[in-house]
């Protein structure tokens, strides 16, 4: 491995981290924001992730061009700065709108990342590493959600929630600027000859000829794919089940089971940094040792392990005694973060080097529309009209769509013959 290619992987994951932590520490303060200050609704405290989501989706397929035609490092330096800068504005909102206006906002920054960071890893390591690089990237969500809720949660308690917005914002200002020091690979660099055969990418003719050269004719061509689309439509489930329980479980905790909020927050963020790091690593690692024997090992692992989650995900949000809800979490939070090195490797190997920033982008633009923008506030609306304990009961049931979507696809990538 090159040095510089370890610095990018290096330095993108911290970034990745800081991204995770900024999104989640919402979750951290949701008992602040419901008091006597902002007085604010579950509904409007999930639609806080809402806005997010939507702004994110709406502009990643704006930078997912950007990232498949010119340079790949300002535009993250820009996002970063950006997203930064707008958490660290969210400390000073003064009611509701503000507060949904600087979220909004954050949102477009994070887009700018997360749409090119995994295509420009893409070219510095080898097609064989990409299940371990990516999933060494991914890590960094469970660790900066967790941190998210740590961090949030202790300052939050000692300093107020405003300054658990400014302690997560602060750090990524000065890593945008470290951006623009990472190599920038030429596309493809990591792929040899017969490209279009190995990566499984069924490509128009006129992407074939390059004589696609603009953004509408990528992204209707991705769309056309029918392996590319349900590995998208799996995750998008997965996204719907892992945006709500990362949102609400904290609060879960502490209205279900009676938790102090301090301990919810610290003791369920110790349980995603401890079952993200390990599942991820192992799901990264189990992915790229049986791709030796299947092509689809990515989807085929992912759709079963996924799978394998739902009884636990059921019991963790059922049980009444913490012997038992405790463990449940544990198992179901580790098979869960298992897919997500894989995932993204079946995504970034489906197609050609060209269209890796746009494809991730659709990716990002579908699981977030019928994902993560809909079940926090879906679930918040839930727990308004019913209970809580109610309201995420529709997490196990995205999980099993997720699982079962994924082994289909990865029946259809086998009987493809682009695909082999």
């Amino acid at each position: 491995m090159a040095r510089s290619s370890v610095l990018a992987l290096s330095v993108l994951t911290l970034i990745n981290l800081l991204n995770y932590l900024d999104r989640y520490v919402v979750s951290a303060i949701v008992p602040d924001l419901k008091g006597p200050e902002m007085g604010l609704s579950d509904l409007q405290i999930g639609s806080l992730m809402t806005a997010f989501m939507l702004v994110y989706m709406v502009a990643a397929p704006v930078f997912g061009v950007l990232g498949d035609r010119g340079s790949r490092t300002r535009p993250i330096a820009v996002g970063v700065f950006l997203w930064s800068l707008a958490t660290v504005l969210s400390g000073f909102a003064a009611n509701y709108a503000h507060l949904v206006g600087a979220r909004a906002l954050v949102g477009i920054g994070e887009a700018a990342y997360v749409t090119i960071a995994p295509a420009l890893l893409a070219d510095c390591f080898s097609r064989a590493q990409r299940g371990r690089v990516l999933s060494v990237f991914n890590m960094a969500i469970p660790v900066g959600a967790a941190l998210g809720y740590i961090v949030g949660g202790l300052v939050s308690h000692h300093y107020g929630w405003r300054a658990a917005f400014f302690v997560a914002g602060a750090p990524g200002l000065l890593l945008a600027v470290w951006v623009l020091r990472l190599p920038d690979p030429p596309r493809g660099s990591q792929d040899g000859p017969g490209l279009d055969e190995s990566s499984g990418a069924a490509q128009s003719g006129a992407a074939r000829s390059g004589a696609v050269a603009n953004a509408l004719a990528v992204y209707w061509s991705l769309l056309r794919r029918l392996p590319y689309m349900l590995v998208v439509l799996g995750y998008a489930a997965y996204t719907f089940a892992m945006g709500g329980l990362a949102f609400w479980m904290p609060t879960f905790l502490q209205r279900v089971h009676g938790i102090a909020a301090a301990q919810a927050t610290t003791g369920f963020g110790a349980i995603v940094v401890v079952t993200g790091f390990l599942g991820t690593f192992a799901g990264g690692w189990l992915g790229d040792y049986w791709l030796k024997s299947s092509r689809q090992a990515y989807l085929w692992m992912s759709g079963w392990i996924t799978l394998l989650a739902v009884p636990f995900a059921f019991v963790a949000l059922t049980a009444a005694a913490p012997s038992v809800y405790y463990p449940a979490i544990v198992v179901a939070e580790l098979l869960l973060f298992m897919s997500t090195g894989p995932v993204n490797s079946a995504i970034i190997n489906l197609v050609s080097p060209t269209e890796r920033a746009s494809a991730v982008a659709l990716s990002m633009f579908t699981i977030h529309l019928l994902g993560d923008v809909t079940s926090p506030s879906l679930i918040g609306g839930l727990s308004d009209a019913f209970s809580l304990g109610k309201a995420v009961l529709v997490v196990p049931l995205a999980v099993t769509v997720s699982g079962i979507v994924w082994l289909a696809s990865a029946k259809v990538c086998a009987a493809t013959p682009a695909s082999r």
